[in-house]
């Protein structure tokens, strides 16, 4: 990440000072950043990435409090254990470093699934949770283990099956089917995660994991006597408190296959009464886990303010990896580096599908997150282009079935300290590329002109 970073940056700085040298003064009658010279400017879009990277961070502050307390409250009641016994058959296969009912493994599984409902910042929450718990069994700590980069390579890869925030945009574009990206979305992002999920297991083999110190590495606890009141304990220990004294068995394979089959029988109803559900999915996640938690008799008001205390620390702990990446992302744009790099490579990736209209959201979107949303609405507002065109549809399964990847591995990595990602960024982008191919094939088999 030292090398990429610091490339972004030299690029960006080199494409500039041969615009500056370049210059011969600002058009007549240009204003704001359009009236500076391009070093000005980019370093303008320095000091304004840095103010709202900070803004960003705290924006979030709210969002986590809301959803870890939230979980918090699933935690005391007992949930995560449930869902974790539940698919605990796939789990382990994925995460053969993870004990089937450490509590990474239940945070990882809402992380998961607030993702496929496309919840966009929602999931966050959860997923700095996982890797919290994911980190309490790293034996070499500011480094990645095996098991945090596949985690992030499927969240990079967006395991999306409702794209909300898209769909809604697009309707509010005037689409005649706002909701027709759903099976482009669903293609793309199986695509993309089943690469994330090889490339991250390939990866792993060339960038072994440092052996830990003999002096730190963590003594094998012995497992904790089953305690039925445990599920219920709501002291400081919280979490850990409640993991040990659960019951180690899983359920029985007819279960987890159920599940299973039920969650494969929400792709269609997505399909058909997306729209009618997405107003319901944040509501309704909140009535579900506070109901679960008061059935189990857990008190729901203390969990919840307990659990969202972590948020604000969170929030706070991240802002120096927000304000390294973003900031180096906007000298990238605001140097001209992609225009130039666009006019090149346009004409020969028309050719393959994607049509240089496109071409600056497949390269912004691993990059940034609400500067891919804004070309999204750009494109599809456009009356020229609209959002039930080929490059209409193409941004939209774009948008819904890739990922902000440095963002997340920014945020997720930055929560625990890690500074080492070993493979985690090629795994990522390896995962981009994916969802990027996948959504230009499903794309030209069904909207191609």
């Amino acid at each position: 990440m030292n090398l990429v970073f610091f490339l972004i940056v030299a690029t960006a700085f080199a494409v500039t000072a041969v615009r500056q040298l370049l210059w011969t003064g600002a058009a007549a009658g240009a204003t704001g950043t359009a009236a500076l010279s391009p070093m000005a400017a980019l370093g303008q879009g320095m000091i304004d990435q840095a103010g709202a990277s900070v803004t960003l961070a705290i924006g979030l502050v709210g969002v986590m409090a809301l959803f870890l307390g939230l979980m918090k409250v699933a935690e005391a009641g007992g949930l995560l254990v449930i869902i974790a016994r539940t698919i605990r058959p796939l789990m382990t296969r994925l995460f053969p470093d993870v004990p089937a009912d450490h509590p990474a493994m239940g945070a990882m599984i809402l992380n998961f699934s607030a993702n496929v409902l496309g919840l966009g910042n929602a999931a966050t929450p959860f997923g700095i949770r996982a890797m919290q718990e994911l980190d309490k069994l790293n034996p070499v700590k500011g480094t990645a283990t095996n098991a945090m980069v596949l985690f992030l390579a499927i969240n990079t890869s967006s395991i999306t099956i409702l794209p909300t925030g898209v769909i809604a945009l697009r309707a509010a574009a005037g689409s005649v089917d706002p909701a027709a990206i759903v099976p482009t979305t669903l293609f793309a992002t199986i695509c993309s995660t089943a690469v994330a999920i090889f490339a991250a297991k390939f990866y792993q083999r060339l960038s072994p994991l440092p052996a830990a110190p003999a002096e730190l590495a963590p003594e094998p606890t012995p497992p904790a006597e089953p305690d039925p009141q445990a599920l219920a304990a709501t002291d400081q220990s919280g979490l850990s408190e409640t993991w040990q004294g659960a019951d180690a068995g899983a359920y029985p394979t007819w279960v987890s296959v159920c599940v299973l089959s039920f969650i494969v029988a929400l792709v269609p109803i997505t399909i058909f009464w997306g729209r009618a559900i997405s107003p319901w999915i944040i509501p309704g996640i909140m009535m579900a886990l506070l109901g679960f938690g008061f059935a189990r008799r857990v008190p729901v008001y203390e969990s919840f303010v307990d659990g969202a205390r972590d948020g604000f620390s969170v929030a706070v702990r991240i802002i120096p990896y927000l304000v390294a990446i973003l900031v180096a992302v906007a000298m990238l744009r605001s140097s001209g580096t992609m225009e130039v790099f666009i006019s090149l490579v346009g004409p020969v990736t028309g050719k393959l599908g994607l049509p240089a209209e496109a071409l600056p959201m497949a390269l912004l979107r691993p990059l940034s997150g609400s500067g891919a949303y804004a070309i999204l609405a750009s494109i599809i507002s456009d009356p020229a282009t609209g959002p039930d065109s080929y490059v209409g549809f193409l941004v939209s399964t774009l948008q819904g079935s890739t990922e902000t990847t440095f963002y997340v591995l920014a945020v997720y990595f930055g929560a625990v300290q890690v500074r080492r990602f070993r493979h985690g960024l090629a795994a990522g982008l390896t995962a981009d590329a994916a969802g990027i191919a996948g959504a230009v094939v499903i794309c030209l088999l069904l909207f191609a002109p």
